[in-house]
């Protein structure tokens, strides 16, 4: 029997009107749903009227349970992969299943439609034929503050997620390393009833949200760096005093700390100087 379908169908962020009629078209045939959250699905499948079996695949499934996605493809019968919201495959488990039915010979289909990267994107008003998507950033430890730096460092437009309760963490984070004067966009709950866009600089958006309590599903969009041409230069003497604190085992922290206290080297600088020394 021949394999049957995977369709990677992408669902509303918020808006139910903004489901194509294709996806629900899929969603209404296909006798088997992926879901990261079947609770939320069956809420989307109930509004379709559609009633196919439902089954939980999220980041923590046990291997089993991939193994038997890929049991009801082999069978000939269709699959569709969905999210909480959006486009499967970006910052959820979906490319693992994706991957295993490439693997194996099967058919991947995707349907596209609502992605919060691009939304918030169109909304930004900042440049977009490139951009750098980094999903979540870690919580803690080194891979945070390299992802950070990356963050700072990039050229071209910087799209991150976050929880609401870290957003004010990660706004201090990114205004550390690329300076309190980057501009940002912060879009929340995106076309949902509280949908709302805030911009401005990354020192205005920290003193903005910290007045309350965030909610909802949060995702930001940051300047890319500016021209080399239009940055301060870091001096000989700051270069030197970077080069002997490293060569005597003080951590990235310190050396940027030591340079603008001491010798008054911008921070956003201090960041670049320091991270291509080290």
């Amino acid at each position: 029997m021949a394999w049957g379908t995977l369709f990677v169908v992408a669902t509303p962020l918020g808006h139910l009107g903004d489901l194509t009629r294709r996806a629900a078209e899929v969603l209404g045939g296909v006798p088997v749903v992926a879901a990261e959250d079947t609770r939320r699905t069956r809420k989307l499948l109930s509004h379709l009227g559609a009633r196919p079996r439902v089954l939980s695949l999220h980041a923590h499934s046990p291997a089993p349970r991939l193994e038997g996605v890929l049991r009801i493809l082999r069978e000939g019968k269709d699959v569709a992969l969905v999210t909480d919201a959006g486009t499967p495959g970006v910052s959820d488990p979906g490319a693992d299943l994706v991957r295993a039915v490439r693997e194996a010979g099967g058919r991947v289909v995707p349907v596209p439609g609502p992605s919060a990267v691009a939304a918030a994107l169109s909304a930004a008003g900042l440049p977009a034929d490139r951009y750098l998507f980094l999903g979540f950033v870690p919580r803690r430890g080194p891979e945070r503050r390299r992802i950070l730096e990356r963050a700072a460092m990039s050229e071209d437009t910087v799209v991150l997620f976050e929880s609401p309760e870290r957003l004010v963490t990660l706004l201090e984070g990114l205004a550390e390393v690329a300076g309190p004067t980057r501009l940002a966009l912060v879009a929340r709950e995106m076309t949902k009833v509280h949908e709302e866009f805030r911009a401005g600089t990354l020192s205005d958006q920290i003193s903005s949200w910290s007045l309350g309590q965030t909610r909802g599903e949060v995702t930001v969009v940051l300047e890319g760096r500016p021209e080399e041409s239009h940055q301060p230069v870091a001096t000989d003497e700051a270069a030197a005093m970077a080069r002997r604190l490293i060569d005597e085992g003080c951590s990235r922290r310190d050396v940027v700390r030591a340079l603008v206290e001491d010798l008054a080297v911008p921070r956003n600088v201090a960041y670049r100087l320091v991270t291509e020394l080290a």
